[in-house]
């Protein structure tokens, strides 16, 4: 890194360079002369990780900041129609709650709760909706839970590594599984599953790599074999509407 600053011309700020060890090695490394110093946890890419590649202190910051900002929405706007709040909600609070989500998916139950507990403050404010529960007020409006489109995220950039733009990174992400079971002249499932790798830790069980094949596996034919992506997403969402 040092040689690549000093070729381009670049200088790091090496008080602001720290290492964060993934595993049990602890060596110790520097740029230059200096030693840089070891921490505990990092941040980059608009999100916050430790050693043990935790996402849960990045789900709570995510959540208290949409929370902030959706009780400053709260207090500033008087009118509580859905034609006024619901912009609001996408335009300045959920994109603080997806933001960069692909690397730090929640997996644990707390984590999940703590970013979908946001939505649900906004859903209270629509004025109409008031005996609605969460669901029924989410169907009411068409959308989709925080966690249903996380997947719904996961899944279209399934479609674009294996049939769409990044068809040819896909091939090094992704191994079609190979089945000659047939009903009839078709194949069982959709037609174009996917193999899961053999991992045996937990944390690697929650790369986007691993858990989207489950998902992926189980869609309908018609929605993997769409032409486009654009006809890809309109039948996901509507297999998407169908699970509880």
């Amino acid at each position: 890194m040092d040689r690549w600053a000093c070729t381009n011309h670049v200088k790091f700020n090496k008080a602001k360079c720290k290492v964060l060890h993934l595993d049990q090695s602890k060596h110790k490394y520097r740029l230059g002369k200096e030693w840089i110093e070891n921490s505990l946890e990092g941040k980059g890419f608009r999100m916050s990780v430790d050693e043990k590649l935790n996402m849960s202190q990045q789900c709570a910051l995510a959540a208290q900041k949409a929370s902030r900002i959706l009780g400053c929405n709260r207090r500033s706007v008087a009118s509580r129609l859905r034609e006024v709040i619901l912009p609001l909600y996408s335009a300045f609070v959920r994109p603080h709650l997806e933001c960069c989500i692909q690397l730090w998916d929640p997996q644990h139950k707390k984590d999940i709760n703590w970013l979908e507990q946001v939505q649900m403050r906004a859903m209270k404010m629509l004025r109409g909706l008031e005996y609605l529960s969460y669901r029924e007020r989410l169907r009411e409006l068409g959308l989709f839970s925080l966690e249903k489109r996380r997947l719904q995220g996961d899944l279209i950039a399934v479609f674009q590594y294996l049939k769409g733009d990044y068809k040819e990174a896909g091939g090094q992400l992704f191994t079609r599984a190979c089945s000659n079971r047939t009903r009839g002249n078709r194949t069982r499932g959709n037609g174009y599953k996917l193999k899961s790798g053999r991992v045996r830790l937990d944390v690697r069980k929650k790369f986007f790599t691993e858990r989207v094949v489950r998902h992926w596996n189980k869609l309908p034919r018609d929605v993997v074999d769409a032409p486009s992506l654009g006809v890809f997403k309109a039948r996901l969402d509507e297999a998407l509407s169908n699970l509880v």
